[in-house]
């Protein structure tokens, strides 16, 4: 290793440690890789790291055993690189944020005569789009809010029909669709409502009388449904009493770093007004690093597809790629992008808001992962696993064949990360291989967790840690089957064992163990999750076959059957007449008569 780095070109680039077993210890990003990696060590009057290095990267570097690493042409092109591989190889001394959900905007195109506010993620096509938020929380109870309180177009559809509809007699439409009201006119009701969503005051005034007129007529459920509305829309904005004379559009970061968890906060201001917040937070604080984590919460945050963002962003702390950061999102924007962080006046006292919140975010947390600590203990992992994945499969005789994979997060399960995978491998290693390849392609979007947990024995571990070394992945595994007797799962009611299988070797525990009970949990549902999705798609299949199978449709028929109505569950409840349409009376007599 001493030699590469005494040989190391002066280009921009991104370097990789690794351990004396390959495991990817750090990546990092360089303007000059030479003079960079260099300032990591001392070569006199013997090769050792640099005591000046903090703790986390002398500690890296007693550990390091070869380096790697990879020309590029700019700072910028090794800034994205750089984010890009941590986030997909998950090295053990770099810190993973898992910050990266899209939030809503609410959004109109003025380019249209008569404009409808929409939701959307993503940047629109369009000349005159104007965006509001983000939203991470009530974007969707605003935009319903909106067409509460506004006698806007309700539906896309409206105009189309040519005709006023059912919104127009329950006044919650002026009809345009009819000429029942002008675009002067309609472009006023319009700006009321681009008001109201900065302002929301006078909207909550408007909702909380109709939720008042609601109850009096008794109808409880409808304002109890606008109550939850309220509440939603009002939670959107911080209370502060910050006065910014101008009205500016400000994104504040600020990430503060605690003894068992650190939190990131994010306030956004609009039109001199905290329109909304959020936060989330993240674990394996003993590595926090500042400069990586607002690195990686910026570029993570402000993506290509980002609808719109604001021209100045505070941080709550100074940190070294600041510059590097602000000009890449500039490029990426095609717009200057300028990040601050103020240390008097209005802006340093909303730096000042965002840093009480996570203080008061950190105190009020409670780490109830205890048990992800024993497991961590019991399997000497080299993290606490906080997100697990759990893996399972399911066919039936090789039909309908499909894997689910489950995730736990913080003590509690994550369903909107759950994933299901239509497989078409015949064996079940083939197929295990499969899934698990493909939730490694998927690092990039969708970061790996701390654990997997595979269903399956001794070769499920081995593939899978095969295929996380090919991948140059730094994840621990674990798989967990049923006890084998005479080369047969023993599966007798009250008997079955698990058995534990890890890198270190085959473990069995006693049957009331709770480490077990909690391992056998992630499995189970897992295992709930794939047959679910199995039994929905064998249902579908045998529908299929029982269309093929019937005398006199052949497989043109069908596919023309399936060009129209689109599935095969619209052929079965489309009517006979329907069906007659597309093929002729005496295929639709036939289909029609063996479903009766």
């Amino acid at each position: 290793m001493q030699s590469v780095i005494q040989n190391l070109p002066s280009s921009a680039g991104v370097y990789q440690y690794f351990d004396a077993k390959g495991k990817l210890l750090y990546v990092g990003k360089a303007k000059n890789l030479k003079n960079r990696i260099k300032s990591y060590w001392r070569f006199t009057p013997a090769f050792k790291p640099n005591e000046a290095q903090s703790s986390r990267i002398i500690k890296m570097l007693y550990e390091a055993d070869r380096l790697e690493y990879i020309l590029v042409e700019t700072e910028e092109d090794a800034l994205i690189l750089e984010n890009s591989l941590i986030k997909q190889l998950k090295p053990k001394y770099n810190i993973l944020l898992r910050d990266d959900k899209t939030y809503p905007y609410i959004y109109i195109d003025e380019t249209l005569e008569f404009p409808r506010f929409e939701i959307t993620r993503k940047v629109v096509k369009g000349k005159n789009i104007t965006y509001y938020g983000p939203f991470p929380s009530g974007g969707k109870a605003l935009l319903d809010a909106i067409y509460e309180v506004y006698p806007l177009i309700q539906r896309k559809s409206c105009l189309k029909e040519g005709k006023a509809c059912l919104f127009y007699q329950i006044h919650k439409c002026l009809a345009p669709c009819e000429g029942k009201i002008t675009p002067d006119a309609y472009a006023k009701i319009v700006d009321e409502a681009k008001t109201s969503i900065l302002k929301r005051k006078n909207l909550i005034t408007v909702l909380e009388e109709k939720m008042t007129h609601l109850a009096l007529q008794e109808r409880y459920e409808e304002a109890a449904a606008m109550r939850d509305s309220i509440q939603t829309i009002s939670s959107l904005t911080m209370s502060s009493n910050i006065d910014v004379a101008k009205e500016l559009d400000l994104d504040i970061f600020a990430i503060q770093n605690g003894d068992e968890k650190g939190v990131i906060v994010k306030l956004f201001m609009r039109g001199g007004k905290i329109i909304s917040s959020t936060y989330s937070y993240f674990r394996h604080t003993h590595i926090f690093d500042e400069n990586e984590a607002y690195k990686q919460a910026l570029l993570e945050f402000y993506t290509v597809d980002t609808p719109h963002i604001s021209k100045q962003i505070l941080t709550a702390h100074t940190f070294e790629d600041s510059q590097q950061v602000a000009h890449t999102l500039s490029a990426r924007f095609g717009d200057k992008i300028e990040i601050a962080t103020p240390q008097r006046g209005p802006k340093a006292k909303l730096i000042a808001l965002a840093l009480q919140n996570c203080e008061e975010l950190l105190r009020k947390t409670q780490d109830d992962t205890l048990m992800e600590q024993k497991i961590a203990d019991l399997l000497d992992l080299s993290v606490i696993p906080y997100r697990i994945e759990t893996f399972d499969n399911s066919h039936l005789m090789g039909a309908a064949t499909v894997g689910g994979m489950v995730v736990w997060d913080e003590g509690k399960w994550d369903k909107n990360s759950y994933r299901r995978y239509t497989l078409h491998a015949r064996d079940e290693y083939g197929q295990m291989k499969e899934m698990l390849t493909r939730r490694i392609e998927n690092f990039k979007e969708a970061p790996a967790p701390d654990l997997w947990i595979l269903d399956g024995g001794q070769a499920n571990l081995n593939l899978a840690l095969s295929l996380l070394k090919e991948a140059n992945v730094n994840l621990d595994v674990i798989a967990i089957a049923k006890e084998k007797l005479d080369a047969k799962a023993h599966r007798a009611k009250g008997a079955a064992k698990d058995m534990l299988y890890t890198i270190h070797g085959m473990l069995e525990l006693k049957p009331n163990d709770k480490r077990l009970h909690w391992i056998q949990r992630q499995r189970d549902e897992a295992h709930r999750y794939a047959i679910t999705y199995h039994q929905n798609k064998k249902r579908k299949e045998d529908t299929h076959i029982s269309l093929l199978e019937k005398k006199g449709i052949g497989k043109a028929t069908v596919k023309k059957l399936i060009d129209y109505f689109g599935t095969f569950e619209a052929i079965e409840n489309a009517s006979r007449e329907e069906i007659a349409k597309v093929t002729n009376n005496k295929i639709s007599n036939i289909i029609k008569n063996n479903n009766t």
